[in-house]
């Protein structure tokens, strides 16, 4: 059964008219609600709120890393563990071809339904999932397999065994192994990138958002608690903090912002996944012309020009 965001409501009465158009046999009324259908869709989502998008990247429809991983990757075959602590089903890893190129994918995985986000600890990985993900990025490197980073996390886990077992430290070892790592790396982030959980898998040679997609150094609940001490002041914290893929682009800060069908990523999911499968052979393709060694340096070159400013004379 679909879910509806608020601001679905209107589209979610136009869907519930079709299906039961649908049932009576009436191909007219058929016809017209599926031409009313696609324009109020496009009226909405054509003028969607920063708030508004933060929502859709939330939305429990939406494409998850494995629903990627099943769609896009032929001859998959999944690898476990950080051969230290255990295996951290929050962050996923698979080795397989796209389009007949090997890769090797790294998500992180929020899961749906309550057994499985119970499972999956609704996405948010401990720090033996960031050095799992260490551990297949760096056989990537070894065998010169490109790495592909797929970034949906409300944050990384704060629990007090994550913090005992070095969350902080295993978070800051990506961001310094991955900064150098001389093999091809994509990050994309497909719904949520949350905080240094998303950050521990977002270092790459390309880093993209979905149309749809935020990425921020904190969640907007937890802005609006710190600045208002009003976790309700949630839109205004949102719009504030610049998080959609249009303004991290327009900042400098992302390579890419990756096309979602006009209804988003959870209403037509087909297309979405073509258009993430296109982007990563494309850029592939693109990166393959350079050395790796000379590929981890314009990385580090990247890196180094984030937050750079210039202070104009008076």
């Amino acid at each position: 059964m679909a879910s509806y965001l608020d601001f679905e409501k209107s589209i979610q009465q136009i869907d519930d008219d079709l299906a039961n158009a649908k049932i009576k046999g009436d191909v007219e009324a058929v016809k017209i609600l599926e031409k009313n259908l696609e324009r109020e869709t496009q009226k909405i989502y054509k003028n969607l709120s920063d708030y508004q998008r933060l929502q859709i990247a939330r939305h429990p429809d939406r494409l998850y890393a494995l629903d990627y991983i099943q769609a896009i990757l032929t001859d998959a075959y999944e690898i476990h563990g950080d051969r230290a602590f255990r295996d951290d089903p929050a962050i996923v890893c698979y080795i397989g071809y796209i389009g007949g190129k090997k890769v090797i994918i790294i998500g992180e995985q929020k899961g749906r339904g309550t057994k499985e986000k119970l499972y999956r600890n609704f996405g948010m990985p401990h720090p033996e999932g960031y050095r799992k993900a260490l551990r297949v990025a760096k056989m990537a490197e070894k065998f010169n397999i490109p790495v592909v980073f797929l970034v949906d996390t409300p944050g990384a886990y704060p629990g007090i065994g994550a913090e005992e077992r070095g969350q902080s430290e295993a978070i800051a070892r990506n961001l310094y192994e991955l900064s150098n790592l001389k093999t091809i790396s994509i990050a994309i982030v497909i719904g949520e990138g949350g905080s240094g959980g998303a950050l521990a898998i977002g270092v790459a040679d390309k880093l993209a958002m979905m149309k749809n997609s935020v990425f921020s150094v904190i969640s907007p609940e937890g802005c609006a608690a710190i600045l208002w001490n009003d976790s309700s002041k949630i839109e205004a914290a949102t719009k504030a903090m610049k998080v959609t893929a249009d303004d991290l682009k327009n900042q400098g800060l992302i390579d890419d912002v990756i096309e979602e069908p006009i209804s988003g990523a959870h209403r037509d999911k087909e297309n979405t996944i073509k258009n993430v499968s296109d982007y990563i052979l494309k850029n592939i393709e693109e990166l393959e012309k350079f050395d790796v060694r000379e590929l981890a340096a314009l990385r580090m070159q990247k890196m180094f020009k984030l937050g750079v400013f210039a202070e104009k004379n008076k």
